[in-house]
C-alpha cells in the first residue's frame, strides 16, 4: 500500500494535512517528529511531509526530526514550521519575519513540480519566522509581498518546502496542490480508500480477536455502530455490546437507540443503567477535562462489571477515530480536550483495546458503514458525544440543569428537522451556559438561565463553520425554547468557526 508519513510537530492543521493526502486516494498517517528511521519507512513508503508548528526552530525545545529523513530515497514536502526546519537542518537560515503574515495574500509562483498548472494565486500564511538564505543546492520557487522565499525546492534531492499552508481551504489551488505533489513528485497511483478496507479490516480483526471474546461500547453513536457491525461481521457471536445509560443521553435517545440496534442491525445488546453511578461521580464536578476522565473510567468500570456477568471478555472495542486521538495530544500535538475513549481512559483496566476505527476520519467511518451495508439512518446519525450531555454543562452537572438542557435540545432539533435543514447540518445541540441574565416576562423581571446554540457544517469534525440558520428558523427556536423551558429566557447562537473554537464547549 502506498503510504505517505506526515511527521507531527504539532501544527493546528496536521489532521488537514492527512485528509488532503487521502483525498488524492493515498493512505496517510501522523507520526511524531522523532519516531525512529524503521518506523517511518514502514511498508510503502511514497513520501514525506513535514508538518507546521507553534516552535521556533531555535529554540532549545523546539521540536526536531532526524535529518537522515531527507536521504531516504523519497520525496520530502516541509510546510511553514516544516520548511524552516527543513533549512535550519540543512545549513540555510532562518530569523524572525520583520512583516509577520496572518491571512490570504497573494502569492507568485515559479517554476516547480509542485505548482504544475497552477496560476499565480491566493496562498494562506501564519507564521511569525521565514527563510532568508535557502540551503546549498536550493532555489526560490514562489514569493508573496512580504516573503521572498515562499517555496523552495531542491528538485535533484526531491526536497521541497513551501511557507504557506497548501492543506486549508483559504489556499485557492489547495487540492491541486496535493495531487502535484501526491501523484506528480511522488509518483502515487493512488485507489486506496476506506470502503475498499473492509475485508482487509475484516480478516485483520478476526486474527487479533481468535478465540477470545469481545464487549463493545455502544454509544448510539455513528463511530461505536460502524465498529460493532465491522466486528460482528468479523467474529459473530463472540462480541457482546453495553449500551450504557449514563444519564447524560438526549430526550428519548435510550429506547430509540436499544429500538434501532435490535430492529435494523441484529446486534446482542445488554442495557445497562448507571445513571446512579455517574451522576454520583460528577457530583459538584466542574472542571471540562476532570469531567472527561472521569466518564472514561466509570464507563471502563461498567464495562468491566458487565464482562464479568457474560463469562469473561478479554477485548474492548471502541469506536475511536482519528480526531479523537488528535484532539487527546497523540503524536505530540497539544491536547485540545482529553476524550473520554483516549486521554479520559484510567491507567489501568481490565480488557486489550480494540479500536479498527483509529485511523480514520468521521466520513472515512461513514464510508465504511455504508460499505458494510449498515441503514443509512444511522450512518448518517448526526454525531453525539460519548460523554453525552455532561460536556454541555457548562461546570458542575445536576438534574435540573440537564433536564433543561434536554428539553431545549429536543426543541432545536425539531425545528431543525420542521425547518428541512437537518441532512444539511452536520451537528446541532443546544448548551447549557450556567451563565445567568435578566429578562423580563409577564411584564416580570426574571434572572435565569442563557442556553446556546450550536450548529455546524464540516465533512470530517477536523474543521468546521457554523451553520448559517435562516433568522425565521433561529426566531422559532429561539421562541419556544423560552416559553416551554422552564428558567431560560434568552437565547444565543454560537458563531465561531473551528480553529479557533471547537464543535463542543467542553
Amino acid at each position: 500500500m502506498e503510504r505517505i508519513v506526515i511527521l507531527n510537530f504539532g501544527a493546528q492543521y496536521n489532521q488537514l494535512i492527512a485528509r488532503r493526502v487521502r483525498e488524492q486516494g493515498v493512505y496517510s498517517e501522523l507520526l511524531p517528529p522523532m519516531s525512529s528511521i524503521e518506523r517511518i519507512k514502514g511498508d510503502g513508503l511514497s513520501g514525506i511531509i513535514l508538518s507546521g508548528s507553534p516552535d521556533s526552530v531555535y529554540d532549545e525545545a523546539g521540536r526536531k526530526c532526524d535529518p537522515a529523513v531527507f536521504s531516504l530515497g523519497v520525496p520530502v514536502l516541509g510546510i511553514c514550521y516544516g520548511m524552516q526546519l527543513m533549512t535550519y537542518l540543512l545549513g540555510g537560515e532562518v530569523k524572525k519575519a520583520p512583516v509577520r503574515e496572518y491571512a490570504g495574500v497573494h502569492a507568485n509562483f515559479g517554476n516547480s513540480p509542485l505548482f504544475k498548472d497552477m496560476p499565480d494565486s491566493t496562498v494562506w500564511m501564519s507564521h511569525n519566522d521565514m527563510v532568508t538564505r535557502l540551503p546549498e543546492g536550493f532555489e526560490a520557487v514562489a514569493s508573496t509581498k512580504d516573503c521572498p522565499n515562499a517555496a523552495m525546492q531542491n528538485e535533484g534531492r526531491r526536497l521541497f518546502a513551501v511557507q504557506f499552508h497548501p492543506e486549508v481551504a483559504h489556499t485557492e489551488y489547495c487540492a491541486k496542490f496535493f495531487s502535484n505533489f501526491v501523484h506528480g513528485v511522488c509518483g502515487c497511483k493512488g485507489g486506496w480508500s476506506p470502503e475498499g478496507l473492509v475485508n482487509e479490516l475484516v480478516e485483520d480483526i478476526k486474527k487479533r480477536v481468535g478465540d477470545r471474546r469481545v464487549v463493545a461500547g455502544l454509544s448510539g453513536g455513528v463511530d461505536s455502530s460502524v465498529a460493532a457491525a465491522l466486528v460482528s461481521k468479523a467474529v459473530g457471536d463472540k462480541l457482546t455490546c453495553i449500551f450504557v445509560d449514563h444519564g447524560l443521553l438526549r430526550k428519548n435517545e435510550a429506547d430509540e437507540v436499544m429500538h434501532f440496534y435490535r430492529e435494523n442491525m441484529g446486534l446482542n445488546v445488554i442495557e445497562v443503567d448507571a445513571k446512579a453511578l455517574f451522576l454520583e461521580k460528577l457530583a459538584g464536578v466542574a472542571e471540562p477535562e476532570k469531567k472527561r476522565k472521569i466518564i472514561g473510567e466509570s464507563f471502563v468500570r461498567v464495562f468491566e462489571s458487565e464482562a464479568k456477568k457474560i463469562g469473561g471478555a478479554e477485548l474492548l472495542l471502541q469506536g475511536t477515530i482519528y480526531p479523537d486521538v488528535i484532539e487527546s495530544g497523540a503524536g505530540g500535538a497539544s491536547v485540545i480536550k482529553s476524550h473520554h475513549n483516549v486521554g479520559g481512559l484510567p491507567e489501568k483496566f481490565g480488557f486489550e483495546l480494540l479500536e479498527p476505527l483509529r485511523p480514520f476520519f468521521k466520513d472515512e467511518v461513514r464510508a465504511i458503514g455504508e460499505a458494510l451495508g449498515m441503514p443509512k439512518e444511522l450512518v448518517w446519525r448526526q454525531p453525539f458525544p460519548g460523554p453525552g450531555l455532561g460536556i454541555r454543562v457548562i461546570g458542575d452537572i445536576t438534574e435540573e440543569k440537564l433536564s433543561i438542557l434536554r428539553e431545549s435540545d429536543w426543541i432545536l432539533r425539531d425545528e431543525i428537522k420542521k425547518a428541512g435543514l437537518d441532512k444539511k447540518i452536520w451537528q446541532y445541540f443546544t448548551v447549557f451556559t450556567g451563565m445567568r441574565s435578566v429578562g423580563v416576562m409577564g411584564d416580570s423581571r426574571t434572572y435565569d438561565y442563557a442556553i446556546g446554540v450550536r450548529a455546524v457544517v464540516s465533512t470530517d469534525a477536523m474543521t468546521v463553520e457554523f451553520a448559517d440558520i435562516p433568522a425565521h428558523v433561529l426566531r422559532r427556536i429561539s421562541n419556544r425554547i423560552i416559553a416551554e423551558v422552564p428558567h431560560v429566557n434568552r437565547v444565543v447562537y454560537d458563531i465561531t468557526d473551528k480553529p479557533p473554537g471547537t464543535i463542543e464547549w467542553e
